[in-house]
């Protein structure tokens, strides 16, 4: 398929850059004995597990469809999570999941009956945590993520067999990372003691350019090594970044005290977390120049704005947009607000072709309604 062809808004994972990110997860892998478990709830689009799943030991998720898409698509290792289980979920995850990880001590004692003899985990929150948003804390002031009081969880110890210290997001600081491992170490050296696993979750940005990757494989592989565990780590981001685009095409012109771009995309219903987290796109290539705009979704959300950028020439109608590092919390979090039409979902293969995985329509929007 030719560029040409692909008609907007679409998002485009580029094989090739997630492979950069995939051979640095290798060379953790290597030189630290951590496996590696793609956090689905970052990123479920499986036309890429084929090339993934050489890289990494399986997946990890937060519900019962995410634990099953894993399991079919991906293979290897499956770990299921939730926050909260119910029967039904229990009753089907136990036919394909190598590990459950429940969220409390209470679950963990519901459903033990119903898992006795499988790989059983639990989710403990060390009160200890690093991320630039409160929304996201994982530590934040009455979290319902984790497990909290340590004396209960040393009493159900013995019906588990490692735990998971989900506490990092967006940690891109390697010497704060050493540090609250450590900490983490120290405050659960007797726990640990007992366990044969430990999944440190996700949130380390270790395949940033600038990560010392190699002094974060050696760290792992010392807490590994001391503790007497086996590491897991749950990269979502970090497998994926810098490798989707969601490229958009301009539909109109708006003059209102500044120039306006309307686009045929949408950040709430495409890019929701920009919103969420109120932080504006990222344009590829960093352009700039001297023609300003605003570019705007077009639903009729007032607020559905990308960001103010500068471009090297005008925008005009038919003008094409792309926005860098849309792979993560995008195609997993879109929505059919406003009705508007579907980024479809293409993939440039590692040998240069372009391949639409993925075309929505009108009757994926009505399909999804009642």
């Amino acid at each position: 398929m030719d560029r040409a062809d692909l008609e907007t808004p679409y998002y485009l994972i580029d094989e090739r850059k997630l492979l950069k990110n995939l051979e640095v997860i290798r060379y953790v892998r290597d030189h630290s004995g951590a496996k590696c478990l793609l956090a689905l709830k970052c990123f479920s689009t499986w036309a890429v597990f084929g090339l993934m799943r050489r890289y990494m030991d399986g997946t990890t998720s937060s519900s019962l469809f995410e634990a099953r898409l894993g399991h079919e698509e991906f293979g290897k290792e499956t770990h299921a999570y939730s926050v909260a289980f119910s029967d039904p979920d229990i009753a089907r995850l136990v036919k394909f999941s190598d590990k459950i990880i429940f969220n409390s001590v209470s679950q963990l004692e519901r459903f033990y009956p119903k898992v006795r003899g499988l790989k059983v985990g639990l989710r403990v929150n060390p009160g200890l945590s690093y991320s630039h948003f409160d929304l996201a804390d994982p530590a934040r002031k009455c979290s319902k993520l984790g497990e909290t009081d340590p004396a209960s969880v040393m009493k159900a110890a013995d019906k588990i067999s490692g735990v998971m210290f989900h506490y990092n997001c967006e940690n891109n600081d390697f010497s704060n990372f050493s540090a609250l491992l450590d900490r983490l170490g120290r405050q659960y050296k007797s726990l640990l003691e007992k366990l044969e696993w430990v999944s440190l979750g996700g949130g380390f940005y270790f395949t940033q350019d600038s990560y010392p990757y190699k002094r974060f494989a050696a760290k792992l592989k010392e807490f590994s090594g001391r503790h007497r565990v086996q590491v897991y780590l749950e990269p979502g981001e970090a497998a994926i970044t810098q490798a989707g685009t969601l490229v958009v095409s301009v539909q109109d012109i708006i003059k209102n005290k500044a120039d306006i771009a309307v686009v045929d995309s949408s950040v709430e219903a495409h890019a929701l977390d920009l919103l969420i987290y109120r932080q504006p796109a990222k344009i590829e290539g960093g352009e700039r120049g001297k023609y300003k705009y605003i570019v705007a979704g077009k639903s009729c959300l007032a607020g559905d704005i990308f960001g103010t950028f500068r471009f090297k020439s005008p925008l005009k109608v038919g003008s094409v947009i792309r926005f860098a590092d849309a792979a993560g919390y995008t195609m997993v979090k879109k929505n059919w607000f406003n009705g508007l039409q579907m980024p479809s979902i293409v993939v440039k293969r590692l040998n240069g072709r372009l391949e639409r995985v993925k075309k929505f329509t009108y009757e994926d929007f009505k399909g999804g309604l009642s």
